[in-house]
Formats: C-alpha cells, structure tokens, sequence
C-alpha cells in the first residue's frame, strides 16, 4: 500500500471518529430521556440565529412548549449540550441557594490575547470573585449621590439637544439614537471623567465606537459558533473575539486618561480613579494582594464593561419607556404628574433623594424592563454534577453550561396575567410582595446580580425626569407598531422607535 493511501486511511479513521464524537454529543440528551428539541447537526437548537430568528425568540419557543416538562429541559448551544431551566424553584437554587456551584458563568475570555473580555462579566473562579470585591465600593448610595450632579449635567445637555431640534422646526426623532447618546456622554462622565458631546455631535468618537461595540463582528457565525461552543478550546488556540480597533480605542482612551491624571495629579470620585487606585495597590487590604493589584489591561476591560453595559442597556430600556408611554397618554399624564408632585415635595429641587422617592417610576422602569429584557437570558456553569432535588433522573453534568430563559419567565401567564400588557401596576409594592424575586431578573439576583444595577437605575430616572418635566410624546406614522426586533442577542428595535414630541 503505498504512503499516500495509507494517509488517506488514516484521515477517514480520523474523521469517521470525530463525525462520530459529534453525533454522540449531539444525542446527549436522547440518551438521558430529557425532554428537548431535535437539533441541527451545526446550529444545535440555535437554527436561523442572527438570521431569521433572535435568541430572546428561540428561548422563549423553548419555555413555553417545555414548560411543565420537568425542572428543566436540554437544548444545543450550537454543538454544546445545555440546560434551559423551567422551573422557578430551580431558578432559586442555582442563582441564591447552591450559588457556590453555579457562580460562573462559562463565557469565553482571553485576558492575554483579547484583553477586553478579562472583564468582571466574563470572567470566573477566583479572578470574579476578587474583582468583585474590589469593584463593589463603586456603586454603593453614597458613590451614586455623588456622580448625581453629573449625571444632571448630561440632561441639561439632553434639554438643549431637544431645544436645538425644536428650533429647527424638527418634531419627529429616533429616540433609540437621542438616549444612546444621552447614556453614552453620562458613562464617559462618570467612568471616564470624559466630556464625550455625543449629544450635540452624534459623529463623536465614544458614540462611533459605541455603535461599533453592538454591532462589529471579528469573526463569522461559524467561528464565534465555534469559539462559543468550544471556549476552553478557543482560549488555548489564542482565539480573539473583540475586533482589534475596539480593543486599540479602548486601550489608548485608559492610557491617556491614566497618564494625564497621574501628571495633573487629579484625583476625581469616579470610575477611573477607583481603578487607577487599584492598579497602584491601594485600598488592598493585605500585602499578598499587591500582587493582585490590576493592570493597564485589566483596568481596560473593566471600563469597557462599564462602558458598554452602562450606555446600551440603559437607552434601550430608555426608549422602550418612552415607547410605551407614547402609547399609553394615561399612564404617562400620571408619571408627569408623580414628578412635579415630588420636587415639589423637596422644595422645587431635584435631589437625589426625589429619584429615590418616585415610587410610580420605579414601576413603569420595571415594567419596561419586564417586557423588553434587553438581556433575554442568564448563563451559569455547574462547577460539579448537581442532581435537581426531587428529580434524580435531571442532572446538570460538571461543565454544562445552563441558561435561565429572563424572557420566558418575564412572559410566563402564570406570573404576569396578560404579559403583552404594558402595567406598571403589576410593580406596585404589595403586588411585588405577592412575587418571588426571580420573577423579575433584568439586572439577575443572587451574588452574580448585575454590580452596576444601582447607577442603571439612577441615569433612567434622571433622564425620564428631565424629558416628561418638558415634553409630552406620542406615536407617529413612523412609529413601530408593534416593536419589531432586530435578529441580535441583545432585544434591540429593529430601526429605531421614532416619536412625535411637543412641548408641556
């Protein structure tokens, strides 16, 4: 037999061997006799992803023809068999009561060759935990109390945008786009000490690279499907998922912000500084965590995290707010009225204390984010084998990733009666006492809930504040009704959400 066919032979061995590991994985749950959907060899469950479906859609399919099924159902993430869990008892387990073995969330990261996703989302183990800990003193009530005043600076800025269309006889605008750069000018305040003027250029660079965040990819969805399927595989092969002009701008912005800071000798309560303290070691509480003090990267990756999760998630909560309220005058006449009734209350001056105070706010942000949870879905890794309690036939496998669907629960009719109903009443405080607090998951819960939930809230509440003191909105024949979405993991209009706006 000659060399070349002897090649041959062995090539087909070896592809007949991995054809046939990718067949078995792909039957895994058949094998258990949990209930779950047939997959597509490559896209798993995944099929049409980006393309004809998004991933808020594809799990909620999921949720609804499994629920009842058991505590879970499988499903394929791509060629990565998970769980898509379905009953809230389990919800509670893994995210507060067995947390320890639920505490990562099994993303992929590469802090040496994709130094922007070393970041607390992503990372797990040891590395999430202290920097978690580190990170926590940025976001208590007295840090928030004290960037309000700068946050109030972006909505004056806000106020004269809308001036500045009015004067131009202009009455019709894409809201999406008004707040990403309202929340984008108050981050790079806040985390950056950074005048970003999104607000008065929408070409300004933080706002460019912000739309380029959402949506640039560095790879196609064969490999990001591979990368997500094969995270440990991808990290060793120096695989890189963030397009390298992102992570340059990112890495420049902290250098030159650290370098001037250090020259100018300027210390300011914010993000940054938090950071700078920590990279120098300061604020540790023993000499063997000097060692752990953060680097130039690491530093990056956290203000890119804080930077991305602050701006996008809070304008599209935004704007879908203001969706609603367009279309529902009542309710927003008694949001207007709850406002001025409150500053009132506080001698004519919005306070920190007045956002605080707006129970009626709180409803309608909560109702927002009830029925547009802009991220569908939590990940968590099982850290050992954990055998559902009462159900010894459902074992989560070490490893499996496991995802908790927001949106199935957050459009669950035995949850929230009706749940295509705009009702902010459903968040009324004795309404909310009636509920467990997994039932209602934009920022998560438990230890892993999101580290940046208090400063989201305050922006919202601010920049709803400033806009209903002026100005009165309704649909238009632009108007998108109802949302359509675009086919993104993220719940983004597909579009835009343009209304008519008029002066109070």
């Amino acid at each position: 037999m000659s060399v070349f066919a002897v090649l041959l032979a062995a090539l087909l061995a070896l592809l007949s061997f991995l054809f046939y590991l990718l067949r078995r994985r792909m039957n895994y749950w058949r094998y258990q006799g949990i209930p779950h959907d047939r997959p597509h060899f490559f896209a798993g469950n995944l099929k049409g992803l980006l393309k004809t479906r998004n991933f808020a859609e594809i799990l909620l399919e999921l949720y609804t023809r499994h629920k009842g099924t058991g505590p879970f159902c499988g499903y394929y993430l791509f060629q990565r068999p998970a769980v898509l869990v379905l009953d809230r008892a389990l919800v509670k387990s893994i995210l507060i009561k067995d947390f320890n073995n639920f505490a990562d969330r099994g993303l992929f990261h590469n802090e040496k060759d994709d130094p922007l996703t070393g970041h607390l989302f992503r990372l797990d183990g040891n590395q999430w935990r202290g920097l978690r800990s580190k990170l926590t003193p940025t976001f208590t009530s007295g840090k928030m109390k004290f960037m309000f005043p700068t946050v109030l600076k972006v909505g004056d800025q806000l106020m004269a945008a809308v001036a500045k269309r009015f004067a131009e006889d202009e009455h019709v605008w894409d809201w999406k786009e008004m707040m990403a750069c309202f929340t984008t000018d108050v981050i790079g305040n806040c985390a950056f000490g950074i005048e970003c003027n999104s607000l008065q250029d929408p070409h300004a660079e933080f706002r460019v690279m912000g739309r380029k965040i959402i949506g640039a990819r560095r790879h196609g969805a064969l490999v990001n499907a591979f990368i997500n399927s094969f995270p440990n595989v991808a990290r060793r092969l120096r695989m890189a998922i963030m397009p390298q002009d992102i992570t340059d701008f990112f890495l420049r912005i902290v250098h030159e912000n650290v370098e001037f800071r250090e020259r100018n000798r300027v210390h300011a309560n914010d993000f940054m500084s938090i950071l700078m303290d920590l990279n120098k070691g300061k604020h540790l509480k023993s000499e063997s965590d000097v060692a752990c003090a953060l680097s130039v990267s690491e530093m990056t990756a956290q203000a890119f995290v804080f930077f991305v999760a602050g701006f996008e998630t809070s304008a599209t909560t935004l704007a879908f707010a203001l969706y609603e309220l367009a279309l529902h005058p009542d309710i927003q006449t008694q949001l207007r009225t709850e406002i001025e009734e409150t500053i009132r209350k506080h001698n004519n001056e919005f306070t920190y204390e007045c956002v605080e105070d707006m129970q009626y706010m709180k409803q309608v942000l909560a109702e927002t984010q009830r029925k547009y949870p802009i991220a569908p879905n939590l990940m968590r890794q099982a850290a050992k084998d954990y055998v559902v309690a009462g159900h010894p036939k459902y074992v989560i496998k070490k490893g499996m990733m496991v995802t908790i669907p927001t949106i199935g629960i957050h459009y669950d009719p035995e949850i929230y009666p009706d749940p295509d109903k705009f009702d902010p009443s459903r968040f009324a405080p004795d309404a909310v006492k009636l509920r467990d607090s997994v039932d209602w998951l934009p920022f998560g819960d438990g230890p892993r809930n999101c580290i940046g939930m208090r400063f989201g809230q305050m922006q919202m509440r601010i920049g709803l504040t400033y806009l209903l003191r002026q100005l009165k909105f309704s649909p238009c024949e632009r108007t998108p009704i109802p949302i359509v979405y675009q086919k993104s993991f993220p719940l983004f209009p597909q579009g835009g959400i343009f209304l008519r706006v008029e002066k109070v």
